[in-house]
């Protein structure tokens, strides 16, 4: 039987160095799963681990990709599927970690089949988002898909905040002529692995002094630079993110560079609230203290394994 050891928890929790802990104790590799550590033009802002990290186990899906390509959670789950059948192959323990909930769920649970959509399709969408705003994509989806959207207000209101889910409700709709909400839970693939999820997490304060230092060794690690050559691409769906879009803001005169940390701090404490509770309704989670000892995770996984008869 396989298992994939998945460390989820919010940002600058520790989910980097207890992947590697892990890794070492049971001789595996760690597939990563953060939504914008796949882009190979985004290093400081995205925390991507060190090259000391990097070559303390294998590592797969860091900086594999261009900020220019279309790379979907769709494609995420396929490109990983078919890693994870190779890895499974050396060793029947693989590690997953990052705090991307939706890219984690494609993976454990499998996700939503939708048709591929006319690239014409999307740049129209992005083209109407930057003349007319979130409230145009807001009130497509709501004529698009009204149940849907009455659906995420009452149950999920954050997401109609997100402008890049937004517009992927809204191409589905406009390049298949369906509600969005019809391609949901469909019957989903079944997996070659069992989970054992692992959960880090801290006290707020504990947490929001952790991402105050994490934002302020950023910038001393170059962010301001790193982020002022990507901006002649800010209009790039990888580039709408937190930690670029704000210093993209001061790149444009509209505030000052202190103004600009302080709102990168704010907002990633905000995104931290919003990885919790996404976190925290996954099943079968075991949650631990960021500071909890390696070797009590590594009993409780050995606990979940299954050890086939000799």
């Amino acid at each position: 039987m396989n298992y994939l050891i998945t460390i989820i928890g919010p940002t600058a929790i520790g989910k980097t160095s207890m992947s590697i802990a892990l890794a070492k104790h049971f001789g595996c590799d760690i597939v990563s799963c953060d939504s914008r550590q796949f882009f190979k033009e985004l290093r400081i802002g995205t925390a991507v681990p060190s090259e000391e990290e990097l070559a303390s186990a294998p590592h797969h899906f860091i900086q594999n990709k261009s900020i220019f390509e279309n790379y979907t959670v769709g494609d995420f789950e396929k490109d990983v599927i078919a890693k994870l059948e190779d890895l499974f192959l050396k060793n029947n323990i693989q590690i997953m970690v990052g705090g991307s909930g939706l890219y984690v769920d494609a993976i454990i649970k499998g996700f939503d089949n939708f048709p591929d959509i006319d690239n014409s399709i999307r740049e129209k969408i992005n083209t109407d988002f930057e003349q007319l705003g979130i409230n145009y994509l807001k009130n497509k989806l709501k004529e698009l898909d009204a149940n849907y959207y009455q659906k995420l207000m009452l149950e999920n209101p954050q997401t109609l905040q997100n402008p890049q889910r937004l517009k992927r409700f809204v191409e589905v709709c406009l390049g298949t002529g369906k509600p969005y909400s019809s391609f949901l839970n469909q019957k989903k693939n079944q997996r070659s692995f069992t989970p054992i999820i692992i959960g880090l997490e801290a006290d707020r304060e504990i947490m929001y002094n952790r991402i105050n230092q994490r934002v302020d060794f950023m910038i001393n690690e170059g962010l301001v630079k790193e982020t002022k050559g990507l901006f002649p691409n800010k209009q790039l769906n990888a580039l709408q993110t937190v930690g670029y879009s704000e210093l993209f803001d001061y790149f444009e005169g509209k505030i000052t560079l202190d103004f600009a940390i302080e709102e990168i701090k704010k907002n990633t404490r905000r995104f931290s609230k919003r990885q919790l509770t996404w976190f925290k309704r996954t099943e079968n989670v075991k949650w631990f203290d960021f500071k909890a000892n390696k070797n009590d995770i590594v009993n409780y996984i050995k606990s979940q394994i299954i050890i086939p008869n000799s």
